[in-house]
């Protein structure tokens, strides 16, 4: 098996592409908001399942121009294919193994937290989401930059 291809972080001042695989819409919402709290600058791509995430990683059917994620947010307990089946095939796939991975879910099992990392997980937050924890979770990531913007205060 050879090295997987190193993946740069993402360059100062150009949006991080994010890939949110969750099927809870309601969780999706929270993490978006999350992110324009955190004034992450940020593409935020959602598959709702694990299916579908794995079509958008590997650029098949509508997905042909899909951007190349700087990060994948991954739910656990999804339809069709849950989030430790995405998990293992990203980092046993030579083309994805570098993209930095978070699984992001209500499961707080110590037994699942160490099945993630004993996948080659990058970070495990669990819900709710918090902008303050997500933000210092992603920020840990080993090579994994982000560019936070700021924004004028609303006028008065």
């Amino acid at each position: 098996m050879s090295a997987p291809e190193s993946h740069p972080p993402p360059l100062p001042g150009r949006l991080v592409e994010i890939l949110l695989v969750d099927d809870d819409l309601g969780d999706v919402q929270l993490t978006a908001e999350a992110f324009e709290d955190g004034r992450l600058a940020n593409h935020l791509h959602v598959a709702k399942d694990g299916e579908q995430a794995m079509s958008f990683l590997r650029r098949e059917g509508p997905y042909a121009t899909a951007p190349r994620p700087d990060l994948i947010l991954l739910d656990l307990n999804m339809p069709r294919m849950g989030g430790r089946e995405v998990l293992a095939e990203v980092k046993s796939d030579p083309e994805l193994a570098s993209i930095p991975v978070a699984i992001v879910t209500g499961n707080e099992d110590e037994g699942e937290i160490l099945k993630a990392y004993n996948l080659g997980v990058d970070c495990y937050i669990t819900k709710p989401i918090d902008v303050t924890k997500l933000m210092i979770a992603v920020c840990s990531i080993p090579h994994f930059q982000v560019a936070v913007v700021t924004t004028a205060p609303a006028a008065e």
